[in-house]
């Protein structure tokens, strides 16, 4: 039953949700801070909950009218379709992403750690057993290192296809990894272990046939921007994962469409770099350009986007 005190306690929200609408309907979203906006959501959601609850008390008929009308006002508000502007997007990337990443160094640094993991276990039993590497990489790729043949000429051949076909596997990889964090974060362990396990075989397995240098000046031009990529990616399933798991004081469903708003935009910034990682690894990795230059660009790269996630900005999310 609905008592006088719990109505108390939440008519000071209804208030607030519904002077925000108010305003809204004079001025429009723009006239919102990000905070405003962020409360409006929050309000939304529990506006919503306090109806679910209001609707198991018949005393309170005219409490769910209310809040019935206040929550679709909400919902065409929230949900009113509108385009995000080249300016927001652009002030997304510019501004609003390395804020976001920054909040999120922890799970980033988790998924690094887990795929670091992977890497020295991978090196370890391939060194261990040189047989570790027939199991993990199949007969075909451990004969193409064997007779000290890349496996990656042949992106050469066909470029525009190459980095297309690699920009959306890139992709494609880092989105599993994420959506994976629903599983309380197991599958993004999986991910980042496997994906570490694979580095490791092949570094090890190309370190024993000699063509260290071969491996590495074709990893690094692309892999300096691919392998953060896919550290964030992994850090945006720990964010799921971390609202499932740790709710806190809030709600469990309500912790878990928190967390993954989060990460959701953690991992939106990562497609423009996995884009340049994949024309890089189609147009400059595989090609026959001296291993200095392409060391080189691997650090100027490394350079730029270490600017760009740590440069200092105004806060605004």
């Amino acid at each position: 039953m609905i008592t006088t005190r719990w109505l108390q306690k939440r008519k000071p929200h209804w208030s607030k949700l519904e002077e925000l609408l108010n305003l809204t309907n004079r001025q429009g979203l723009k006239a919102l801070s990000r905070y405003d906006l962020q409360e409006l959501s929050l309000l939304y959601r529990q506006t919503a909950a306090d109806l679910a609850a209001i609707r198991e008390d018949p005393g309170s008929v005219h409490f769910s009218r209310y809040l019935n009308q206040l929550l679709a006002r909400a919902h065409n508000t929230i949900y009113s379709g509108q385009r995000a502007s080249p300016r927001g997007l652009l002030s997304f990337f510019w501004v609003d992403y390395p804020q976001i990443f920054r909040r999120n160094l922890s799970p980033c640094g988790l998924a690094t750690a887990i795929f670091v993991l992977g890497v020295f276990v991978g090196a370890a039993l391939t060194y261990q057993d040189p047989d570790f590497k027939v199991k993990f990489l199949g007969p075909q790729m451990v004969e193409t290192i064997d007779h000290h043949k890349m496996w990656t000429h042949s992106i050469v051949a066909i470029k525009p296809l190459a980095s297309s076909s690699i920009m959306t596997n890139n992709i494609g990889v880092g989105f599993t990894t994420f959506a994976f964090g629903i599983t309380g974060g197991i599958g993004t362990v999986y991910m980042m272990l496997f994906n570490g396990l694979l580095m490791g075989v092949i570094g090890m397995a190309c370190r024993i046939a000699g063509m260290s240098q071969d491996l590495w000046s074709f990893v690094a031009p692309h892999g300096v921007l691919e392998l953060p990529a896919i550290f964030i990616a992994g850090g945006a399933g720990f964010r799921v994962a971390q609202g499932l798991l740790f709710p806190g004081v809030l709600p469990r469903r309500e912790s878990l469409a928190k967390a993954g708003a989060e990460a959701v935009r953690l991992l939106l910034g990562t497609v423009p770099i996995l884009i340049v990682a994949g024309i890089v690894e189609a147009f400059v990795s595989p090609t026959s350009l001296a291993v200095s230059l392409k060391f080189s660009m691997a650090a100027a790269l490394f350079t730029l986007l270490l600017f760009y996630l740590f440069r200092p900005v105004q806060a605004n999310v």
